[in-house]
């Protein structure tokens, strides 16, 4: 068992124009004011961090190394959510994704993807420096505009798709190897990795890459109506990283799980403050630490209704609240009697051996 650590924050959602959001000293304090222990950086946010001079300049990793120590932070991983989307993008979501990357290859996928590429191979080196063996992204998806089999798929498109899946990310895979750092694709909507059957059939076809692993974010399953503590039973041997989001379903007459393209206050499904949803954090605590967790636990904060200054510092009392610093010794230990196999034997009405 191991004790998770935290409370983190992911800073995408934080981020703004406005100081303190609009750069790293100012989100540094304000992290610390809200009681968090370490910041999780989105790769893509350029007014908070270079990631070619992170992957390139110990002088630099030491210069952010040094401001979030000032503040008792520090981080906790890298996140190209946006950067892992463009590795694999349907043509139908090309005009949408261009505001992903920038203006120099807007407009054409090729050169967009190999910039993307490149990012992660940024973020694999930067986080080499900075001492951290994982990451987090997404897979992006070529298959989701086929995500429903109506009409019915064309025999062999599923398997086609994950293989050009598998073809785009085996090489990143590969280099985030030589890097000592994995890979933890966080199961979500609009990727291709969305489940665990998805994820299952993508793993076969990286041939159980050791680098390729999970992200857990329980709020995505909740509106996916899954069992999200089953879903650690399944994955914990490849559960790396773990967002802290809720989230509540609540289907009724007029939608379900797909939302009838309703804004997210009328949504069945929508994303809440950490202990406003319906999420069991404390059985997922309980899961994660009993399976040896060694990771951190990071507020990805999401939430139609409430404030987000109050989410963040509420936030981060949740997840300290909900840390198990699991014992060194059995609660029963005063019981326990010593390893004496004749007795043993006596008590089971055995001879000797």
């Amino acid at each position: 068992m191991r004790t998770i650590k935290g409370p983190g924050v992911f800073l995408a959602q934080f981020a703004a124009d406005a100081a303190p959001y609009n750069s790293l000293p100012g989100l540094a304090a304000w992290a610390a004011e809200k009681g968090f222990k370490g910041v999780q950086i989105p790769t893509w946010e350029t007014r908070l961090i270079d990631m070619e001079k992170a992957a390139t300049s110990d002088a630099y990793c030491d210069e952010i190394r040094g401001l979030l120590a000032d503040h008792g932070l520090e981080i906790t991983e890298f996140a190209s959510h946006i950067t892992g989307q463009l590795v694999a993008a349907h043509p139908c979501h090309d005009g949408v994704l261009d505001a992903f990357a920038p203006a120099h290859v807007r407009g054409n996928p090729a050169r967009r993807r190999a910039w993307a590429e490149e990012q992660l191979r940024f973020a694999a080196r930067a986080s080499q420096r900075f001492g951290i063996d994982r990451h987090v992204t997404f897979s992006g998806a070529l298959l989701w505009p086929y995500l429903y089999p109506y009409p019915q798929w064309p025999e062999g498109l599923v398997e086609e798709g994950f293989d050009e899946l598998a073809r785009r990310w085996t090489p990143i895979l590969n280099d985030f190897d030589a890097h000592g750092v994995d890979v933890c694709y966080e199961i979500h909507p609009m990727e291709d990795l969305h489940d665990g059957h998805s994820w299952e059939y993508f793993l076969g076809k990286v041939k159980g890459h050791p680098r390729a692993n999970l992200m857990y974010d329980p709020s995505h399953l909740v509106l996916q109506g899954m069992d999200y503590l089953a879903f650690i039973d399944h994955y914990h041997e490849r559960i790396r990283t773990f967002h802290v989001k809720d989230a509540e379903f609540r289907p009724d007459g007029k939608s379900g799980a797909y939302g009838g393209y309703m804004p997210w206050a009328k949504r069945a499904g929508r994303f809440r403050s950490p202990g406003d949803g319906q999420v069991d954090f404390g059985a997922i605590f309980t899961k994660l630490s009993t399976y040896g967790f060694d990771g951190w636990a990071v507020l990805e904060w999401e939430c139609f209704i409430k404030n987000p200054e109050d989410g963040a510092r509420e936030g981060a009392q949740f997840i300290k609240d909900h840390i198990i610093r699991v014992s060194d010794r059995a609660f029963d230990d005063f019981v326990k009697s010593g390893a004496d196999r004749a007795a043993n034997r006596a008590m089971l009405g055995l001879g000797e051996a």
